[in-house]
């Protein structure tokens, strides 16, 4: 296949071993070409505008801005960029953000290589594609209400271990309603405690320890 008709792909993570993996699954097929690779966020938008890849993956976990906000971005200079995001994660709240930044398609890393190659063509195709078992988890919280911006922020007080009124200094507010917060989270969350909460948190990507 001539070179022209390749598509050409610019690899995101910081773990080499990743990308030289990733590189090698690209490599052995004969239209595909990875035409460079980056280990962060900063590095990742240079490539881009340097190389201008028909398909990018991207790590959802970078040292320096997450995928999400790399991908947006990337996607406000170029808004025709196309982006797969590459997880180990399943969090329904990553995975919507991912979708709203305008990512193509979302893949975790432990998919086999030949599902890989199937996804990148099919998004270099301008098909968007995203597995059963996260469009599942999507389904599941769809109609469930977001936590607001204060709730988050609560949230991750509770999540470092801190009592109602050590939380009230904090973000400046009573330790009465520091308790509405709490009550409205654990609810919103179907969590019995504030363990429960956060740790239903932490696996739907609401918060990060």
């Amino acid at each position: 296949m001539s070179e022209r008709a390749q598509i050409r792909i610019l690899s995101v993570d910081d773990h080499p071993l990743l990308r030289e993996g990733i590189a090698a699954v690209i490599n052995s097929q004969s239209d595909m070409q990875l035409v460079a690779d980056a280990a962060n966020a900063h590095d990742a938008i240079l490539q881009f505008r340097k190389n201008r890849p028909d398909v990018t993956l991207m790590d959802l976990r970078l040292p320096d801005m997450s995928g999400v906000d790399t991908t947006i971005a990337i996607r406000r200079e170029f808004p025709n960029a196309r982006i797969i995001l590459l997880t180990t994660f399943e969090g329904d709240v990553e995975i919507q953000r991912a979708l709203e930044a305008g990512a193509r398609g979302y893949l975790l890393k432990s998919t086999p290589p030949k599902e890989l190659l199937e996804v990148i063509r099919e998004v270099h195709a301008g098909k968007k594609r995203i597995p059963s078992q996260i469009a599942a988890q999507l389904a599941e919280h769809l109609s469930d209400e977001d936590l607001t911006t204060r709730e988050v922020e609560v949230l991750r007080q509770i999540a470092e271990g801190n009592r109602n009124r050590d939380i009230g200094e904090k973000l400046f507010i009573t330790e009465e309603t520091v308790k509405v917060h709490v009550k409205h989270i654990m609810e919103k969350l179907g969590a019995s405690d504030r363990t429960q909460a956060v740790a239903i948190a932490i696996r739907r990507g609401i918060i990060h320890l």
